[in-house]
């Protein structure tokens, strides 16, 4: 009898012993959840759509700006952005969004752009561009245009339409016009702005065997925009002039895929505008969603670590936009000014200077 009841009770503190355990181990776990909950509330719920544009980056000062002149850029930029966004918020898609706010910027003259493109040494304009899918990596871009309205098409059309990401000079050109993309005569790129900022230069380029590097008023002119969708698509595209002057056929970042423009669903778009060969050196958008996605950094630990680390250790002066598969926005640049701006639900900035 005693027996029996040694066991019972041995039977008894075990069981007691095993709930106590399993309470513990219960409680355990949810604290373990508790904390992992915690550990990424740091990201915000994504946003429906977000949208962010740069106009170019260099030496933009407000006292070398007039009130006038300011207002146009602002106002230029708002416009930019109400066209993207209202494709964006209608549940349009990240590419019609990208296209068409570059098509704005592009068609304006305070861009170096389209429209408003810098003069090379032979007096000509040659536009580059660029057109990145971040679903699929697919993009096309274009070079050495000389006669197609708004070259950004032409990239998109690149990549949608034929089985090559780069098409130069009259071959794209031809291509393009298959497309039925508009075409106009060279003259339409001539602003008096952008011709007179040629001539400073000449005549006071010192002769010399090799490529000049001397740009108009320190301004590094591109546009871009990157573009998040209500799928999650991200769109990034870029359009440039290229830079004052530039010879021998010279072709910068824009349309080299990885330095100019990039876009990955899983890490980031990125568009960027500077002196191009140095984003051409250290593949400055491809380098920020690398290190999104190899090393696990943030959006903005991302392009810090290139825009503001690298670049400035190897004197490379300009900026990137960028909107990661979360809707956050990066408006990086080191240099002293860059037109810029961002849309989300409820949200806008624009900016021009460093400290706004």
């Amino acid at each position: 009898m005693k027996r029996i009841s040694f066991f019972l009770s041995l039977s008894l503190i075990l069981s007691l012993s095993f709930t106590a355990c399993q309470q513990g181990g219960e409680s355990a776990g949810e604290n373990a959840t508790a904390d992992m909950e915690q550990s990424t509330e740091e990201t915000t719920e994504r946003p429906a759509y977000a949208i962010v544009i740069h106009g170019g980056a260099g030496t933009i000062r407000k006292e070398n700006m007039s009130d006038e002149m300011e207002a146009d850029y602002r106002n230029a930029l708002n416009q930019a952005l109400n066209i993207g966004e209202k494709i964006l918020k209608e549940g349009g898609a990240a590419a019609d969004a990208v296209e068409q706010t570059i098509m704005y910027l592009e068609d304006s003259p305070l861009f170096n752009a389209g429209k408003g493109a810098v003069f090379t040494h032979d007096g000509k304009n040659e536009l580059d561009a660029a057109f990145m899918d971040g679903a699929t990596l697919n993009a096309g871009t274009v070079a050495g245009i000389t006669n197609i309205k708004n070259p950004i098409r032409a990239a998109r059309a690149v990549m949608e339409k034929s089985e090559h990401v780069m098409l130069i000079g009259p071959g794209a050109e031809q291509f393009s016009e298959e497309q039925g993309l508009e075409t106009v005569d060279p003259k339409y790129f001539f602003t008096e702005r952008r011709w007179e900022a040629l001539q400073r230069i000449l005549s006071s380029e010192k002769e010399e065997i090799g490529y000049v590097d001397n740009t108009a008023d320190h301004k590094f002119g591109t546009v871009g925009c990157v573009a998040l969708d209500q799928t999650g698509n991200i769109v990034a595209g870029t359009s440039t002039g290229g830079m004052t002057n530039k010879k021998y056929g010279r072709v910068g970042d824009v349309p080299i895929i990885g330095s100019g423009t990039y876009a990955k669903n899983n890490t980031c778009g990125v568009s960027a505008t500077g002196h191009g060969e140095f984003f051409i050196r250290y593949t400055v958008a491809h380098d920020i969603s690398a290190i999104m996605e190899y090393a696990g950094k943030s959006l903005q630990e991302a392009s810090d670590e290139v825009v503001m680390n690298k670049l400035v250790k190897a004197e490379g002066s300009g900026g990137i936009i960028a909107i990661d598969k979360d809707g956050n926005v990066s408006m990086t640049f080191n240099s002293e000014g860059m037109y810029r701006g961002y849309a989300k639900p409820g949200e806008r900035v624009v900016g021009i200077y460093k400290n706004e």
